[in-house]
C-alpha cells in the first residue's frame, strides 16, 4: 500500500483552492456554471521520487500525472488527464486507494473544465464521467453524506453539454446517459427549460432537494441536446434520453414527448437512434405511449427506410397499448406495411407479440373475426389475404396470453383455420416449442383428429387459458424432438433428390432445340438449392453449396457448347468463348479446392468436368499445346488412381478421351472428335455426400463505409487492419490478399502464425501495408482472400511477391475506403 499522504502532496500548491470545495459547486448565482475558471488549474508542487528499486505505486503514477495536468502546455494537460482516466479504469474505487485516486482525478478534472483549449475540455469530460462510474459503484457514498455529488456531476456534465466545441458536446451527452443515482429533480429540471425553483426545504416529488445545489444549468440540456444543428450531438442526446429513463417513470414519461419530436428530423442516423432510444425504454417497461403519440408512430411502419420499419415493428411488440382503439390502429399500421412490404414477414411475430401482450383485446379480435369467417360467402375466406392471415395471428396468440385472471374465449373455428399457419405460429414461439405440439395443440382445440393417439400436453409453458386435456396416444412419437430433427434431414435429402432429378432431365434437352428452357430449368433448380444452403447447416448445408456451384457449372457447359455449334465467334463477338470457358474453369476450382472431404465419386465428377473445360479449350484453339496435353494427362492418371481400386469406375467419357491420348499423343484425335467426346459426357449427380466441409473466409474493416473513410497521405504507404475469420483452413493452406486500385493490384500473403482457433474456425486481425496510394483526394480499395491452387504442373501466373499458381477467390470482395489528408 502507498503513502496515504501521497495524493494530498499532488495539489499542495492549491490547498486553500482544494479545502476550500472538496467537491466543486456551483456557485450562488441564479444561472451559475459549476465548472470553475480557466485561471484555476492545479499547481502540484514536486517531491523526492521513490527508490529505484521500489515498486511503483497507482498514488505515484497518479501524481506524476496531475502535476502533467496542471502544466502550461494544453497537449501536455489533455495528455496527463487521459493518463488520469487509464490509471482509473484499472483501480478498484471500493478500496481505500482506489477511492482516493478517484477524489484526485475528480478534483484535478474539476478545475480544468473551463480550460480554453478543446482537447483539455474533452479530456475532462471523459474523465468526469469515468469518475462517475466509479463514485456511483462505491457503496458507501450516501452514507458519508455525499449523496448529492452525483446530482453535481451531473449538472458539471450539463454545462459542459453547452460548450462552443462539437466533440466536448458529444461526449458531455454520452456521460450523462451513463450516469446512475440521480435524484428526480435533477433529472425532470434536464428536460424542462423552465428552472424549477427551490429553497431551504425544496421538495420534488417527495424528495428533499438541498439549497446548495442549484440546477439551472441543467435546465431543459436535453431539449437544447435534442435542437442542435449537428446530427451527432442530437444522436447522443437522443442515446442518453432513453438511458435515463429507467430510473425515473416520471422523467421517462416527459423524456418521450421530446423523443417522439425527434421522429421528424431530417436525419435519418438521428431518427434510428431515436427508436433505438424507445427500444431500450419499452425493454425496462417505462414506455407508454399515449394517444397523441400513436399518429406519429404509425407513421412510421410504412417509412421508406426498412431500418426505421423494423426498428418500430420491434418497438410495438413491446410496448403496452392501454386502449382498445390504440391496439386496432397498431394492428391496421402493421397489417398496412406488411401488404406494401409482402417480403417482411417478421412482422407475423410482431403481430404474435403484441396479441399475447394484450390478451383481452386479442380476444375481442378473435370474436369479430370468427363471425367474419361464418358470414362468408359458401363458408370460404381467402386465406391468403395478409389481413386475414394477420388477425387470426392475433386472435391464436391471445391462447399464449399472461392474462390468467380472465378468462378468454376463443372460437374454435379460429383454430382450425390458423392451421394453416402452422410455420409462422411456430416461428413467433420460438425453438422452446416443437411444430409437432403446436400443430397437434391447434388441431384439439380445433375440433379435429390427429395422428389418432396424440399426447397434448402444456410443454410449451403457455398459461392457464391454454391448459388442454390429455389425450392417450401410443408410443410412435414419444421422442418428438429426435424424430423431428431426423424428419428434417431426410426432407432435406428429398427435396435434393428431386432436383438433381430435374437437372439430369434438363440436361438431355441440351441436344434439343429447347435449350433455353432447359437454362430455365437449371437456373430455378440452382435457386432451389440456394435457399437449402441458407437453410442448412453442417454437411447438409456445405453439400447444398457445392452442388450450387455444380449446377452453376453445368449451365456455363450448356451455353459454351451452344457457341461451339454456332461455330461463328463474330456473332459472339471474339472474347464470348474465352469468358465462359474461364468461368467455367473457376467455378471447377472451386469445387476441388473450397470443398474439404469429398467422396471418391464426387472427386471424380469434378476431374471429368476438368477434363471437359479442357476439351473446349482445344476447340478454341484448334490445335493441341504441351500445357493442355500435360493437364489431361494428369487428370486421367487422377481418374485411375481413384479407381484402382474398384470402388468407381471410369466413365465412357474418361475411357474414350485416354484411348485418343494412347493412340496419339499430340492430341489431333481429340481436336477431330471433339463432339463425339462431349455426347459421351453425362451428368450424374449424387447425394451421397459422406462429410463435406466448406472452405471459405470473411474480411472485416472496422469503422470504415464511405462516410467513414480511413485517412492516407498522397503517395505514402498506408497500413490497413483487417478482421479475418476462416473455416475449415489448415496450415498447408496459402492464403493471399488481392488489393486492386483500378488496374494496379498488389498481393500480401496471409501468416496464421497470430490465429487462434481450431480447424474448424480460426480468427485473427492482420495489419497489410499498401505500398503506394495514388494522388487523389480519394479512393476505393477492393480487397479479396484468395487460395493457391496447385494442379501438379505449376502455371507460374505469379512473381512479383503474388501466388505462383491458380487461385481461387475465398471471400466476397471487400470495398475499403480512402480520403487524402494531404500529399508528400
Amino acid at each position: 500500500m502507498g503513502d496515504p499522504h501521497l495524493l494530498s502532496s499532488a495539489h499542495s500548491a492549491s490547498a486553500t483552492t482544494y479545502s476550500a470545495r472538496k467537491h466543486p459547486s456551483p456557485i450562488d448565482e441564479p444561472f451559475s456554471d459549476p465548472s470553475p475558471s480557466v485561471t484555476k488549474r492545479p499547481r502540484v508542487a514536486a517531491e523526492p521520487s521513490a527508490p529505484s528499486d521500489a515498486a511503483p505505486h497507482p498514488e505515484a503514477e497518479v501524481r506524476s500525472l496531475v502535476m502533467m495536468a496542471g502544466g502550461i502546455y494544453p497537449l501536455a494537460r489533455a495528455e496527463g488527464l487521459r493518463g488520469l482516466a487509464a490509471v482509473l479504469e484499472k483501480v478498484d474505487a471500493g478500496c481505500s486507494v482506489g477511492a482516493r485516486i478517484a477524489d484526485c482525478c475528480y478534483e484535478c478534472a474539476a478545475e480544468l473544465m473551463r480550460d480554453d483549449d478543446e482537447g483539455v475540455r474533452l479530456a475532462v469530460v471523459r474523465l468526469v464521467g469515468l469518475c462517475a462510474q466509479k463514485f456511483s459503484a462505491r457503496m458507501d457514498i450516501d452514507a458519508k453524506g455525499h449523496g448529492d455529488l452525483m446530482d453535481l456531476i451531473f449538472l458539471q456534465l450539463s454545462s459542459m453539454a453547452r460548450d462552443m466545441c462539437t466533440k466536448v458536446r458529444i461526449e458531455a451527452f454520452s456521460a450523462l446517459g451513463k450516469m446512475q443515482r440521480v435524484s428526480e429533480g435533477v433529472l425532470l429540471q434536464s428536460l424542462s427549460k423552465k428552472v424549477i425553483k427551490t429553497d431551504t426545504m425544496s421538495i420534488i416529488n417527495g424528495q428533499k432537494l438541498l439549497p446548495k445545489i442549484k440546477i439551472p444549468c441543467a435546465a431543459g440540456i436535453f431539449a437544447h441536446g435534442i435542437e442542435d444543428e449537428f446530427y451527432q450531438v442530437r444522436t447522443a442526446a437522443c442515446t442518453s434520453l432513453g438511458a435515463l429513463a429507467k430510473f425515473s417513470s416520471q422523467y421517462a414519461e416527459k423524456a418521450l414527448d421530446l423523443l417522439m419530436d425527434m421522429m421528424n428530423d431530417d436525419t435519418e442516423a438521428v431518427r434510428l437512434q431515436t427508436l433505438q432510444a424507445l427500444f431500450h425504454m419499452a425493454t425496462y417497461g417505462y414506455l407508454s405511449m399515449e394517444e397523441k403519440h400513436m399518429h406519429m408512430f404509425l407513421g412510421l411502419l410504412v417509412d421508406a427506410n426498412a431500418l426505421i420499419r423494423n426498428a418500430a415493428h420491434k418497438i410495438l411488440g413491446l410496448v403496452n397499448l392501454p386502449k382498445l382503439q390504440m391496439f386496432k390502429s397498431a394492428l391496421d399500421g402493421l397489417i398496412t406495411s406488411l401488404e406494401k412490404n409482402p417480403e417482411e414477414q417478421d412482422i407475423y411475430g410482431i403481430l404474435f407479440s403484441i396479441g399475447k401482450n394484450h390478451g383481452s383485446f386479442s380476444a375481442n379480435i378473435a370474436k369479430h373475426l370468427a363471425k367474419e369467417i361464418t358470414m362468408a360467402s359458401h363458408g370460404e375466406l381467402i386465406l391468403d389475404k395478409p389481413r386475414i392471415k394477420a388477425l387470426l395471428i392475433v386472435s391464436i396468440s391471445a391462447s399464449f396470453s399472461d392474462d390468467k385472471h380472465k378468462k378468454l374465449d376463443i372460437p374454435s373455428i379460429i383454430f382450425s383455420h390458423t392451421i394453416s399457419l402452422l410455420e409462422k405460429v411456430s416461428s413467433a414461439l420460438g425453438d422452446e416449442v416443437n411444430e409437432d405440439s403446436i400443430l397437434s395443440y391447434l388441431c384439439h382445440k380445433g375440433g379435429m383428429p390427429f395422428w389418432g393417439n396424440r399426447s397434448i400436453s402444456t410443454e410449451f409453458g403457455v398459461s392457464e387459458s391454454c391448459k388442454v386435456e390429455t389425450v392417450e396416444i401410443g408410443a410412435k412419437v414419444e421422442n418428438t424432438a429426435k424424430t423431428a430433427k431426423c424428419l428434417d434431414r431426410v426432407l432435406v435429402m428429398q427435396s435434393m433428390e428431386s432436383i438433381l432429378q430435374t437437372v439430369e432431365v434438363a440436361w438431355t434437352m441440351k441436344m434439343s432445340s429447347d435449350i433455353f428452357e432447359a437454362q430455365t430449368i437449371l437456373r430455378t433448380c440452382k435457386e432451389e438449392l440456394k435457399v437449402l444452403a441458407e437453410n442448412s447447416a453442417g454437411s447438409i448445408g456445405a453439400f447444398s453449396s457445392f452442388l450450387c456451384e455444380y449446377l452453376h457449372a453445368i449451365h456455363l457447359i450448356i451455353e459454351i457448347w451452344q457457341l461451339i455449334k454456332l461455330d461463328n465467334s463474330y456473332t459472339f463477338g471474339l472474347t464470348s468463348h474465352d469468358i465462359l470457358l474461364e468461368k467455367f474453369n473457376i467455378s471447377i476450382r472451386r469445387m476441388e479446392y473450397c470443398y474439404a472431404g469429398l467422396n471418391r465419386e464426387l472427386e471424380v465428377q469434378v476431374l471429368e468436368l476438368s477434363l471437359l473445360a479442357n476439351l473446349f479449350g482445344l476447340s478454341k484453339i484448334g490445335a493441341c499445346s504441351k500445357v493442355v496435353l500435360g493437364k489431361l494427362l494428369w487428370i486421367i492418371s487422377r481418374l485411375e488412381g481413384l479407381c484402382a481400386d474398384g470402388s468407381c469406375e471410369l466413365s465412357d467419357f474418361s475411357r474414350e478421351i485416354k484411348k485418343a491420348l494412347d493412340a496419339n499423343p499430340n492430341g489431333d484425335t481429340l481436336i477431330g472428335n471433339i463432339h463425339t467426346l462431349f455426347e459421351l459426357f453425362h451428368v450424374k449427380p449424387t447425394t451421397d455426400f459422406g462429410m463435406v466441409k466448406e472452405i471459405s473466409a470473411v474480411l472485416q474493416v472496422c469503422d470504415n463505409s464511405s462516410e467513414n473513410p480511413l485517412s492516407y497521405i498522397c503517395g505514402l504507404p498506408v497500413g490497413v487492419s483487417f478482421n479475418i475469420s476462416l473455416w475449415n483452413i489448415s496450415s498447408h493452406h496459402r492464403l493471399w490478399f488481392r488489393m486492386s486500385i483500378g488496374e494496379s493490384v498488389q498481393h500480401a500473403f496471409l501468416e496464421f502464425s497470430s490465429f487462434e482457433g481450431n480447424e474448424e474456425v480460426k480468427n485473427g486481425s492482420m495489419v497489410v501495408p499498401l505500398d503506394a496510394t495514388p494522388m487523389a483526394h480519394s479512393f476505393v480499395l477492393r480487397v479479396c482472400l484468395l487460395m493457391e491452387c496447385s494442379y501438379g504442373i505449376s502455371t507460374n501466373q505469379g512473381g512479383h511477391g503474388g501466388p505462383s499458381d491458380c487461385v481461387v477467390q475465398l471471400s466476397d470482395e471487400l470495398d475499403v475506403y480512402f480520403f487524402s489528408t494531404g500529399q508528400r
